[in-house]
């Protein structure tokens, strides 16, 4: 689900958005604040990963914790408490980095919008709640690609069950059938399905199960094997969104061993010594502007970097730690030679697919008209319901390439097993705006069709040596035969999905450049127009053996070449998953926080 764009509507969300933000009383946002500069364990970053770091560890008493959020509170933000709303933080809004990418070659060169979280919860207060682990293969991989299998499902699903919790959607109404309670866990993060089922949704369940083979019901996707087509799962309780803000940090602010600084950005990692020949990196200097003094806090223990995949990289060679030969022609000093720091990112590219049905009931009046907005608003403030209290996205396929399809003669299957997808397909109940605006009138439903097996990798480079200038963000989008073939085999999916017997008499024709294009090569120069970012950035930092000659850290964290930093966040992650990345994100936390009190 993209960003509405809608006239009126747009403005009146870009209202709600800029609500007034005040932090709390337990946060600090001035460095003359804090109690002291010296902490056992200094985490940078308060987003999915770091909060659960931060909750975990000020579970030892004797354990002090500060965080450094360079954002703002999440706290009286409607755009990041209304699930329904979520479009409307992206892009350029107060709560996001607003980053763009290099033009990209193979979508026609154009720049796309990155944003990414810059306030308290990171990405997970403002992406689009789609919760998904991933299937048991992928963490598999992770145990293979790390040598270390203390990776691997087995290991890992403690860490899944002990994360999120399944909750009742918030109608009430039975989910049975549609989800696996045995599939969750007891955890913090709130996961439910859809509080409003649409008129979607019998329409996707039963064409799914009518289909046989071709596109596969799921019950669960949660399940261990991802594969197939289910109602949508979101983080979502009770009408909010759950992020790591508010089910991790809120409710341990009042622990006195835990202090968390916001609107500080951190400008790098300064050398506090070496053992024997490798640099310590044990302090950490912030700011709150270009202009401003900077302040050195020291951690006793370690500095955890959990700033993202853009983030972190972009820290790490302000310090010193990248390629040589790049931080040298910006003038910085090289302290270790890491040249995979801000190599192979990767990310899922994502496309609308638009479809004109025979209904009133879409949200497309909604994003229209001022006063239905505002009516829907008001209900979701008097008890958390209605449209505004879920997320856009109603329904979810992930789905294979068949094994006998030409594109596996010359490329090798790049999934990490049988129970991963290649492509998802994303419902939604209305017209989800994003390359072209939301026409004047009609009603319409999008599929977005997405590659979550890409094979593209890109990169993260420093513009400057400045610490307040953006990093020159290249996900290389779309570049590899494969990438193509996957989006092809998507779009013929959903069209093929959306003319079952089901959606006669609803679907009245395909709209849009995407949905006029006909033959394969059409669909493919038609896809270079209209692909964006799903905001799934990856793989910046990868793990992988200690003594391996690639990768940034060990399976244990640890940042190679260096004493007393750890990357914790999705920057470690060795390849993309076939999944919404926030899930694998807290399963690494979780897993990291132990490796971290077993160390201390």
């Amino acid at each position: 689900m993209r960003c509405f764009k809608a006239g009126h509507a747009q403005i009146a969300l870009a209202a709600l958005v800029a609500t007034a933000n005040v932090a709390s009383a337990a946060l600090y946002n001035d460095a003359s604040q804090l109690p002291t500069l010296k902490y056992d364990f200094i985490v940078i970053g308060a987003g999915a990963a770091g909060n659960v770091i931060a909750t975990r560890l000020t579970e030892n008493s004797k354990f002090s914790v500060l965080v450094i959020e360079a954002g703002i509170s999440d706290q009286g933000v409607l755009g990041v408490e209304v699930p329904f709303l979520a479009p409307s933080n992206l892009p350029n809004s107060s709560v996001t980095w607003n980053y763009s990418t290099t033009p990209q070659a193979a979508l026609n060169d154009r720049v796309l919008a990155y944003s990414r979280g810059r306030v308290l919860g990171g990405s997970s207060s403002i992406n689009f709640l789609t919760y998904t682990r991933g299937s048991n293969d992928e963490y598999n991989r992770w145990a293979t690609l790390t040598g270390d299998q203390n990776w691997s499902w087995n290991k890992l699903s403690p860490y899944y069950f002990k994360s999120s919790r399944l909750v009742p959607p918030v109608d009430g109404h039975s989910t049975a059938g549609l989800v696996i309670p045995a599939d969750h866990g007891n955890g913090p993060i709130q996961v439910s399905l859809p509080g409003m089922p649409s008129e979607l949704d019998g329409r996707v369940v039963s064409t799914s199960k009518a289909s046989g083979s071709q596109f596969p019901f799921n019950e669960d996707i949660q399940s261990g094997n991802s594969v197939g087509v289910g109602i949508a799962q979101s983080t979502i309780g009770g009408g909010v969104r759950s992020s790591s803000s508010t089910a991790y940090l809120e409710p341990v602010l009042n622990r006195p061993n835990l202090d968390v600084l916001i609107d500080n950005t951190v400008t790098r990692l300064v050398q506090s010594g070496t053992t024997g020949r490798t640099p310590i990196f044990k302090q950490v200097e912030f700011a709150p502007s270009a202009s401003a003094t900077r302040t050195i806090v020291t951690a006793n223990n370690e500095v955890i970097l959990s700033a993202g995949s853009i983030g972190t990289p972009q820290i790490l060679m302000l310090s010193g730690i990248g390629n040589p030969s790049d931080l040298t022609a910006l003038g910085i000093k090289s302290v270790v030679n890491l040249p995979d720091v801000g190599q192979h990112l990767q990310d899922h590219p994502i496309m609308s697919n638009y479809f004109l049905v025979n209904s009133t009931n879409t949200f497309d009046d909604v994003l229209r008209d001022p006063s239905i907005l505002n009516a829907d608003l008001a209900q979701w403030q008097n008890n958390n319901t209605g449209l505004f209290g879920n997320a856009p996205a109603n329904a979810v396929a992930f789905l294979r390439i068949p094994s006998n399809a030409s594109i596996f003669t010359t490329v090798q299957d790049p999934t990490a097993g049988s129970g991963s997808a290649h492509f998802e397909m994303i419902w939604a109940d209305g017209f989800a705006a994003n390359v072209i605006a939301q026409p004047a009138t009609g009603h319409y439903v999008t599929i977005n069709t997405a590659v979550v097996s890409p094979t593209s990798t890109g990169s993260v480079r420093l513009a400057s040596a400045d610490p307040f200038a953006f990093p020159l963000i290249d996900p290389g989008f779309f570049s590899t035969a494969f990438d193509q073939f996957a989006m092809l085999s998507a779009v013929k999916a959903a069209r093929a999905f959306m003319s079952a017997d089901a959606w006669k008499g609803f679907v009245i024709s395909r709209f849009g450049p995407v949905g006029d294009a006909e033959s394969d090569d059409d669909i493919i120069a038609a896809a270079r127009d209209a692909i964006i970012t799903i905001w799934h950035p990856t793989s910046t930092a990868r793990m992988s053996p200690k003594n391996a000659s690639w990768g940034v850290v060990d399976s244990q964290l640890l940042v190679k070449g260096v004493s007393g930093l750890r990357i914790v966040d999705a920057s470690v992650i060795p390849i993309i998953p076939s999944a919404h990345t926030v899930a694998p994100v807290y399963i690494l936390a979780e897993r990291a926080a132990d490796i971290i009190k077993a160390a201390w």
